[in-house]
């Protein structure tokens, strides 16, 4: 069960999950043909990726029984056919004050995006020196292309005057209302003063506290692995409630499945990332600032990544084990130099996490629970909550819409994709899909777009018609869609999926998985 948090503390709900522990995958596409387009295409619509795979699930061992399910459509999403997405948007900020939306457009979106531009570089760079650092680097350079355009899309939206005008006149409408009602002014009024002062404080901390509690100055997967030993084996001595809340029982289970899950560890590539982390700690914190001094001392950012990783046994899934389960006696003894640095900048790290808590976060979280309130006042539950990662159900229509003056068709299919093939990376269609060329029904709809609300963490939520059949499965939205972490602007904000006719095609024409086709159908 997990307590869910809406309204920004304005309602809770409780919400309770059968757990599968045991998921197996079955089939997934290429590479090619899965992310056709690259990054070009990302969040552009028309798309041609097959984004989908398929897992079963396991309960003793055996495939498990499900009673309640959605049937796959065979005809899949049709044109202004009404449709539901049910999935687990990860976050939005379409509740918050005005003052929060300027400290995100001007602190947290251009740090952010500084950095992801330079870090392109970096990784790239890496990348060219051979196949297997190309292909070690392949995920995280994704992740920041990835990253990259969708933070752009939000820095765009909250320099729109026209949408900054909007939300001050939502805000100042708001706030009159409750000056205008005694009983909730007394109560409320002040909630939008404190939460600007907050931001004041959020202005001050936010470099200190994200590079040293928040680790943006160890991009290493040694030092996450060793901050997590380092406080797992400090928190489990104190009472569960007195915990840090990702230390707490119900959680421990999730940090050893995290620490020893086997992930592959790549020193060189380490190096790297952790190079240019702890440069541009130094390069924005100052080369005076103790933390810097205490962690580089007399070494260049260079060396000390390239003696720490080379002197660390944490890459070892063995010798974490041993950590683990030796607790805070073997954490104190440990003369690994990934465990040294995390125990040394603890404390200062610590101190800069409950100062932020307590002039950043509790204050936002007190005052954010009041404007909820005032909102519930004037208009109910009229406008959903921001989303949580939690299950929701949206509703929409299979629709385009107008680009520039010109109409965008909801579908594009298999000749679209053949069409847009160059034979180069990112426009290369796999061999297998050249194969299976003449046996294809190019006019097949591959993908779609729909009018329905989703945002980051949708992927993979499948579209239901109304006779509960799985038309489609969303995977991304259009360039419009970027700015709906602030609102959802319903003209030109589309989600993007994958046609479940189009799946089915694939399945048969291309890959040949008959017995897959016949489970999916029930059979």
């Amino acid at each position: 069960c997990d307590l869910v948090n809406l309204y920004h503390g304005g309602q809770y709900q409780l919400y309770k999950y059968h757990k599968y522990a045991d998921a197996r995958i079955v089939f997934a596409p290429e590479k090619a043909s899965a992310s056709f387009g690259g990054d070009p295409d990302n969040f552009n619509f028309p798309r041609y990726d097959l984004d989908m795979g398929l897992i079963r699930v396991y309960e003793n061992g055996k495939p498990a029984k499900i009673g309640n399910h959605f049937a796959f459509s065979k005809n899949g999403a049709q044109e202004n056919e009404m449709v539901f997405v049910t999935g687990h948007p990860g976050s939005t900020q379409r509740q918050l004050t005005v003052a929060q939306l300027l400290s995100l457009r001007d602190i947290g979106l251009i740090d952010r995006l500084l950095r992801l531009a330079e870090l392109r570089g970096v990784v790239e760079q890496y990348r060219q020196t051979g196949a297997e650092a190309e292909r070690v680097g392949e995920g995280l350079i994704n992740s920041v292309e990835n990253s990259y355009k969708a933070l752009y899309g939000e820095l765009q939206t909250l320099l729109d005057a026209q949408f900054m005008q909007r939300k001050q006149n939502e805000e100042l409408a708001l706030r009159q209302f409750v000056a205008a009602r005694p009983e909730l002014q007394a109560k409320i009024g002040g909630a939008w003063d404190a939460i600007e002062q907050a931001q004041i404080a959020y202005r001050q901390q936010y470099k200190p506290f994200s590079f040293i509690e928040g680790s943006a100055a160890f991009m290493s997967t040694h030092f996450k692995y060793a901050r997590m030993l380092v406080r797992a084996a400090q928190e489990k001595t104190k009472p569960n409630a007195e915990r840090l809340p990702e230390y707490a029982d119900a959680r421990l289970p999730m940090v050893e499945q995290a620490l020893l899950a086997g992930e592959p560890v790549h020193p060189d590539f380490e190096k790297v990332q952790l190079n240019f982390s702890l440069t541009k700690a130094r390069e924005i914190l100052g080369s005076d600032h103790p933390f810097i001094q205490r962690v580089l001392g007399k070494a260049s950012p260079e060396q000390l990544a390239e003696r720490m990783i080379k002197n660390s046994k944490l890459a070892d899934l063995k010798a974490r084990k041993a950590l683990w389960d030796g607790g805070l006696a073997a954490i104190q003894k440990s003369d690994d130099p990934f465990i040294q640095l995390a125990l040394a900048i603890d404390p200062e790290a610590r101190a800069l996490r409950k100062r932020f808590e307590n002039e950043v976060t509790s204050v936002i979280s007190k005052n954010s629970e009041l404007v909820a309130q005032a909102r519930f006042a004037q208009t109910g539950t009229d406008a959903y909550p921001d989303a949580t990662f939690t299950l929701r159900l949206s509703y929409g229509k299979v629709k385009g819409w107008d680009e520039a003056g010109k109409p965008v068709a909801p579908f594009a299919d298999f000749g679209g994709a053949f069409a847009r093939d160059t034979g180069a990376d990112p426009y290369a269609l796999p061999a297998s899909w050249h194969a299976a060329k003449s046996r294809l029904n190019l006019k097949q709809p591959f993908n779609f777009v729909s009018d329905n609300d989703i945002i980051g963490g949708n992927s993979g939520s499948p579209m239901i018609n109304q006779k509960g059949e799985i038309v489609g499965l969303a995977f991304d939205g259009n360039i419009h869609s970027l700015g709906g972490a602030f609102w959802f602007d319903p003209r030109v904000n589309r989600t993007v999926a994958v046609h479940s006719g189009g799946i089915l095609e694939a399945l048969d024409k291309i890959y040949d998985a008959k017995e897959l086709l016949k489970e999916i159908d029930g059979k």
